[in-house]
């Protein structure tokens, strides 16, 4: 069959099965309200958690750093692509992090990719937590070490299959797990993953994306709300969430950090950001380095939220974050749901198989910080409203 019949056929599938994904286009700015595809709606699916990617300050930032620096590096990071901002940025985000070194990238997802493959190979072995994110995964398929998983947040899990892998004589464990989980807002057992590491002498990498900016002090991440910052081997984070931009970042010591500059793919092989994304990358870890208003402010929003919606009688799952899960559970009549969200002024997407399990479709609401109480308030009477037309409470 012809290749592109082949893709049409494909994507037919989707359709047909209700899987394929409708892209919409936003018209505005990032913020807690949207123009999307013509429409004004309330924007309770973007990763915006603080506010920030339209923070007058953070453009203020960007717009003296394109003036200044230019709009490009140029080069790789290795070459000549390291501009004095970008050092900037690596030495602030370290002391943020209250670590000993950090290291920039494109993106979170190449950051996962900058280090699980320079620091493993064949001869180790990494255990993985079966809902880590897919660029924790590639990263691990791209590394050829031999894998373990364990089952999602089980300690004893966890603890039988690094008991499997003592019995072979590996050079290196690592064991890897997402901070916070994407899809049902729950945080990682850090505590029990530390104490299970130095008793098999295992290394322990934290991807908490949905973390920085989050959780913490002044939202410094998962490392930082457990106390176990000194005690995490490689912690990675990104820059295009709570922080409001783009990239990616490795933080740990200064010796591991020297190292991934001498062998990190995305590094070596791939300009870093921008000098204006930096720039405005930096001015949002300054803003939290000085102020906590805007994490509390996200953690009110989140418990008015999320206490209202259980009230209403959702099933929000065992979200501890402002990752909030509407459960629907069919996949049609999550997309159906999301469409009269849509039709009543509300943007938020279905989230269905195959990037949750079959019967668990739901609707991912994002709560952020520069949402108003009003804000809220509409946001559960529209819920109200579709849930008992569509008899789901």
């Amino acid at each position: 069959m012809d290749f592109y019949l082949q893709l049409e056929k494909e994507m037919k599938e989707l359709k047909d099965s209700g899987l394929l994904v409708n892209i919409r286009t936003l018209e505005s700015p990032q913020g807690p309200w949207l123009v999307v595809d013509g429409k004004k709606v309330l924007n309770l699916c973007s990763n915006n958690y603080l506010g920030l990617a339209n923070d007058q300050r953070i453009k203020d930032a960007a717009i003296k750093a394109i003036q200044r620096w230019g709009v490009g590096p140029g080069a790789v990071r290795s070459i000549a692509g390291t501009m004095a901002i970008h050092k900037e940025l690596e030495q602030t985000l370290a002391e943020f992090k209250k670590v000993e070194a950090t290291l920039v990238v494109q993106s979170g997802f190449n950051a996962n990719q900058a280090v699980i493959p320079m620091i493993t190979n064949e001869n180790d072995a990494i255990f993985s937590d079966e809902l880590n994110h897919a660029s924790i995964i590639d990263g691990i398929r791209l590394s050829k070490a031999k894998r373990y998983i364990w089952e999602h947040k089980n300690l004893h899990s966890l603890e039988q299959q690094l008991i499997s892998a003592s019995h072979e004589n590996f050079r290196r464990k690592l064991i890897i797990t997402d901070g916070v989980f994407s899809m049902d807002g729950d945080i990682a057992p850090l505590p029990g993953i530390v104490n299970l590491a130095k008793k098999y002498e295992a290394l322990v990498m934290v991807d908490d994306a949905h973390g920085e900016g989050v959780l913490g002090e002044n939202g410094r991440g998962v490392a930082d709300h457990f106390n176990l910052t000194e005690e995490i081997d490689i912690e990675i984070g990104t820059l295009s969430k709570a922080f409001g931009v783009v990239g990616g970042f490795i933080a740990g010591k200064k010796v591991l950090i020297d190292y991934l500059k001498q062998k990190a793919r995305p590094f070596l092989f791939s300009s870093s950001l921008s000098p204006s994304e930096t720039a405005a990358a930096l001015e949002a870890t300054r803003i939290l380095s000085r102020s906590e208003e805007l994490v509390i402010k996200l953690w009110n929003n989140t418990h008015y939220f999320q206490d209202k919606i259980r009230k209403i009688g959702y099933d929000i799952g065992k979200t501890e974050t402002p990752i909030t899960p509407v459960m629907i559970y069919d996949e049609k009549k999550t997309w159906d749901f999301s469409a009269q969200l849509y039709e009543e002024g509300i943007f938020a997407s279905a989230i269905v198989f195959p990037t949750v399990p079959r019967g668990k479709a739901r609707i991912r609401v994002m709560i952020s910080a520069a949402h108003s109480k009003e804000d809220l308030d509409f946001a559960l009477s529209i819920f109200e409203k579709i849930g008992k037309n569509l008899n789901i409470i």
